[in-house]
């Protein structure tokens, strides 16, 4: 009998990779948010009880960063409440349970990667409720898996390369941060790192996932206009100019730093590290395709 697994948050661009990355050998079922509000502890209780997965993976999560400065409330429903009520309830069904968090638990003051075991000090609200939610699934199920990432981009949803498609395609030039320092995410290349998890069942605690490589978001930008123009989705160079991140003022603050070390993970699921350039060239085919369909 195939291994069933439920996929929480199925409509985001990391839940969307995930149902089309599922292994064959796995009877995945995914459910958006507008099939469960993880937030809502009687909704959670009946989902498990109707689909009885042995494993349930948490892609959902509120990821407007600058926003949740003024919605700290909605914050913490997303991303702490929300996966402490399906940790809690995953507990009292014996269900395994693969939490997504985040590397803005991180305060950026490090000069080398961030560990699993590195002390969190998130700088905002976003990052604040993803520790909290952390702590409560922890809590609450102390076997769960949880697994920190960051940068996360894909054809599907709203992102930085997105962004960046568009605006390059309208203007002439831009002005992109160059001091603060991190590594890409093709949520595909992610969705790949928990379904290995998910194969692993004796795996718990904290594990950290991103592409290989650091860069800025200035150096993403430049990488983005040559592979942009290469893939045939720009047509046009465009003139990228790095500015310092206190020339563009956000309402939350961002870690100078947030490079997450991964080589435990990559031996903890026997995978090898892509470099995010090459993830990057992947990720724009695959939009193309998508755009060409």
């Amino acid at each position: 009998m195939a291994d069933k697994i439920l996929v929480v948050g199925a409509g985001g661009q990391l839940g969307r990779e995930l149902v089309r990355s599922a292994p064959a050998d796995i009877d995945c079922e995914a459910l958006t948010r507008a099939r469960l509000d993880i937030a809502d502890p009687a909704a959670v209780d009946a989902c498990l009880a109707e689909f009885a997965p042995s494993q349930v993976i948490n892609a959902a999560a509120y990821t407007a960063v600058d926003k949740a400065e003024a919605e700290p409330g909605a914050a913490q429903r997303g991303n702490a409440e929300g996966p402490a009520n399906l940790a809690a309830a995953c507990a009292r069904s014996n269900i395994r349970l693969l939490h997504v968090s985040t590397d803005f638990v991180f305060d950026g003051t490090a000069s080398v990667p961030y560990a699993p075991g590195a002390e969190p000090a998130p700088l905002g609200e976003y990052g604040r409720s993803k520790l909290a939610g952390e702590r409560a699934v922890r809590a609450a199920l102390p076997d769960a898996l949880i697994m920190r990432t960051g940068w996360v981009y894909s054809a599907f949803g709203n992102n930085f390369v997105k962004t960046m498609l568009r605006l390059m395609s309208e203007r002439d030039a831009l002005s992109v941060v160059a001091d603060q320092v991190g590594t890409p995410t093709w949520a595909r290349g992610l969705a790949a790192a928990l379904w290995a998890a998910a194969a692993r069942p004796a795996l718990s605690g904290v594990y950290h996932w991103s592409d290989a490589g650091v860069c800025s978001w200035y150096d993403f930008a430049v990488a983005i206009c040559e592979e942009g123009l290469a893939s045939g989705l720009l047509h046009r160079a465009v003139n990228v100019r790095p500015i310092p991140a206190a020339e563009y003022p956000t309402p939350a603050l961002r870690p100078a730093y947030s490079v997450l070390d991964k080589s435990a993970t990559w031996r903890a699921l026997e995978l090898e590290g892509t470099h995010w350039r090459r993830q990057l060239r992947a990720m724009l085919s695959d939009l193309k395709d998508l755009e060409d369909a």
